[in-house]
C-alpha cells in the first residue's frame, strides 16, 4: 500500500477513534513514516472479522486489532442486530483479567444501555462458564464475554452467546453459529462513525449471588455421598478460575486443592509461561512440581478463562503424565454412563473415534459434529455430554451449554476419588477401556505460522498432492468438507488423519489416530500403537509440505 494511502487511512481512523491512547499509537506510527509503513499496512490491512468465535486479535490501535474503537463498533453492531431479531431480555456482559477486558466490557454495557437494552455486568473478572451460565439463568437475550482464552498476553477477544429465544434448538446459552455471525458482522459494517454511537449508563453490576449460584449448581452436578478423599494440585495459569474452582470444590465436599503460588492470582502478563495454554510444552511444569511435592493423586490446570481443563496423573516412577484431551473425554463419558446419565454423547470430527466405539458397545446415542462447542452442544437436543480433544468438556449441558473447566474438574475429581477408594487409578480405568475397545492412540502435528497464507498454501498442497498410503496401508478414503469447513480427512484401515487450520490461533493442525486391536497383551498393543504413531507423525509432517 502506498505511503500516501496509508496516511489517509490512518488520519481517517484518528478522526474517529474514541481512545486517546489509541490515537497516540497511530500518531507515533505516522510520525515514523516511511519506516513504519509495514506496521501501518498490517494494522490497516482490513478489519477484524466477526466470525463464529467472535473477535480475537492483538491489542493495538487500528481496524486490524482489538481496541476500544473496534469493540465500540462491535457492540453497536451486536445491539443493533439483537434489536432487528426482536430479541427480548437483558445483555449479560462478563470479562477476564486480560489487558483491556474490563474497559471493553464497560464500553459494551454503555452502548447497550444507550440503545435501550438492559446491560447486566458480572461483578469482577470471572470464568467464561459463569457468563454462559448467567445467560441461561437470567433469561438473557445474549451474553458477551471479553476474553482471549489461552492466547498469548498481547491478545484479547470478544465472544457472544445467544439466549433461548435466538439460540435455536439446543443452543440456549450457547456460542453463536451461522448465520448469526454473518448477520452480526453485517450490522457491525453498517455502523457509521463512532461519534454517532451513543453511550449510556454503565449498566447494572450484578452481585456475588450470581457467582454463588454458579458455584452451588456446579457442586450439585456431583451426586451426594460419593467418595471425596483426594489430594489435588491445581493451577489457574494466572487466570480467573482459582477462586471459583476452590469454592466449587469446597461446596462439593473436597479438601482445598494445593495451588501453584506463582500462578494463583490473575496476571495479564502470564509471566511464568511462554503460552498460557496447558496443552503447550512447559505450561504445567510448576503444577507437576507442586503435585510431586504434595504427593498429590491428581493435578488439574484450567486455562486462563477456565473453560478448559487439563489433567495429569502419577506415572508410577515419580514422574507425571498429562492425559490427552481424548483420554480425559473418554474417562468422563464412561463415568457419566456408569452413573446412569441418559442422552446423547457427542464429540467432533477431529476427536478420537474411541467415544463412538464406547457408545456402540453400550448401545448409547452418539453424535459427531464439526469442530467447536458451538456445534457440539447443538449435536443433540438431549445432550448428556460433549467434549473436544482440545481439553474442552461439557459434563452438565443444562447448566452450561458450553465447555466448562470447573465442572469438568469436579467430575474428574469425583471419578478419581471413587477409583482411589477401590485401589485403582485413572490409568487403570483407561487400560480397562483400551482392553474392551482397542487402543486408540491420538496425537497432533501443530505448526504455528507468522503468515496465515502459509496455512492456505499447505491446505491447497494437501488437496492437490494427498499421500497414497500411510504406515504402508493404502488410503481408503479422502474426505474434503469444503465448503462447509476447511477440513481434509485421510483414512486407512487402521489410521485416520484430519487436517485443518486452527479456529483461534495461527496454526495448521493435523489430528492423528492409530487404532490397534488388543488380541494378546494390552501392553503389546500399546507399544505397537506408539511405534506406529512416531512413524505417522513423520509421514504427515512431510505431507503437509511446511
Amino acid at each position: 500500500m502506498a505511503t500516501d494511502d496509508l496516511r489517509t487511512l490512518a488520519e481517517s481512523w484518528l478522526a474517529d477513534d474514541p481512545d486517546p491512547a489509541g490515537r497516540d499509537e497511530i500518531r507515533a506510527l505516522l510520525d515514523r513514516l516511511p519506516d513504519s509503513a509495514a506496521e501501518l499496512a498490517d494494522r490497516f490491512a482490513g478489519p477484524l472479522t466477526f466470525g463464529t468465535a467472535g473477535l480475537r486479535g492483538r491489542l493495538r490501535a487500528g481496524p486490524n486489532g482489538m481496541n476500544l474503537a473496534v469493540v465500540t463498533r462491535a457492540a453497536a453492531g451486536l445491539v443493533s442486530w439483537l434489536a432487528a431479531q426482536n430479541g427480548e431480555g437483558p445483555l449479560i456482559i462478563g470479562y477476564d483479567a486480560r489487558h483491556g477486558s474490563q474497559q471493553f466490557a464497560e464500553q459494551t454495557a454503555r452502548v447497550s444501555t444507550a440503545a435501550g437494552r438492559e446491560a447486566l455486568v458480572l461483578p469482577r473478572p470471572l470464568p467464561t462458564p459463569v457468563v454462559a451460565y448467567a445467560v441461561r439463568k437470567l433469561g438473557a437475550v445474549a451474553g458477551v464475554v471479553v476474553t482471549a482464552s489461552h492466547n498469548p498476553p498481547q491478545d484479547n477477544g470478544y465472544k457472544v452467546y445467544l439466549g433461548a429465544q435466538l439460540g435455536g434448538p439446543g443452543g440456549a446459552g450457547a456460542q453463536i453459529v451461522p448465520p448469526a455471525d454473518a448477520g452480526i458482522e453485517a450490522a457491525i459494517q453498517a455502523v457509521g462513525t463512532l461519534a454517532e454511537v451513543k453511550l449510556g449508563e454503565p449498566g447494572t453490576v450484578l452481585g456475588e449471588d450470581i457467582v454463588q449460584g454458579y458455584v452451588d449448581s456446579a457442586a450439585a452436578v456431583l451426586p451426594t455421598g460419593g467418595a471425596r478423599e483426594l489430594t489435588v494440585a491445581y493451577t489457574p495459569l494466572h487466570g480467573v478460575g482459582g477462586k471459583v474452582l476452590a469454592a466449587a470444590f469446597a461446596a462439593a465436599g473436597f479438601a482445598e486443592p494445593a495451588v501453584v503460588a506463582e500462578q494463583a492470582e490473575p496476571d495479564p502478563e502470564f509471566p511464568t509461561v511462554a503460552f498460557p495454554n496447558p496443552e503447550e510444552p512447559g505450561a504445567m511444569d510448576l503444577l507437576l512440581a507442586l503435585a510431586t511435592a504434595r504427593g498429590a493423586d491428581l493435578a488439574i490446570a484450567n486455562d486462563p478463562d477456565a473453560d478448559r481443563c487439563a489433567v495429569a496423573v502419577p506415572a508410577g516412577d515419580g514422574n507425571w503424565t498429562a492425559l490427552r484431551g481424548d483420554e480425559l473425554g473418554l474417562l468422563l463419558a464412561d463415568h457419566l454412563m456408569r452413573r446412569g446419565t441418559p442422552g446423547t454423547y457427542a464429540t467432533t470430527i477431529v476427536s478420537s473415534t474411541q467415544l463412538k466405539a464406547l457408545c456402540t458397545a453400550r448401545n448409547t446415542p452418539y453424535a459427531e459434529t464439526l469442530t467447536g462447542f458451538k456445534w457440539i452442544v447443538r449435536g443433540a437436543e438431549e445432550l448428556a455430554f460433549g467434549y473436544e480433544e482440545a481439553l474442552g468438556y461439557c459434563v452438565a449441558p443444562d447448566l452450561v451449554r458450553d465447555k466448562d473447566g470447573i465442572t469438568a474438574a469436579l467430575t474428574v475429581a469425583e471419578l478419581a476419588a471413587g477409583l482411589k477408594a477401590e485401589g485403582k487409578t485413572l490409568r487403570d480405568r483407561l487400560n480397562e477401556l483400551d482392553t474392551q475397545l482397542g487402543v486408540h492412540r491420538t496425537d497432533q502435528v501443530s505448526v504455528r505460522v507468522d503468515d496465515l497464507a502459509e496455512i492456505t498454501r499447505a491446505m491447497a498442497h494437501v488437496r492437490a498432492n494427498p499421500p497414497t498410503e500411510l504406515l504402508g496401508q493404502p488410503i481408503t478414503e479422502i474426505e474434503d468438507r469444503t465448503p462447509d469447513a476447511d477440513v481434509v480427512t485421510l483414512r486407512t484401515a487402521g489410521t485416520r488423519v484430519v487436517i485443518r487450520p486452527s479456529g483461534t490461533e495461527p496454526k495448521l493442525k493435523a489430528y492423528l489416530e492409530v487404532v490397534e486391536p488388543v488380541t494378546g497383551k494390552l501392553a503389546d498393543a500399546q507399544f505397537r500403537s506408539g511405534t506406529h504413531m512416531v512413524q505417522l507423525r513423520k509421514e504427515v509432517s512431510a505431507a503437509l509440505g511446511l
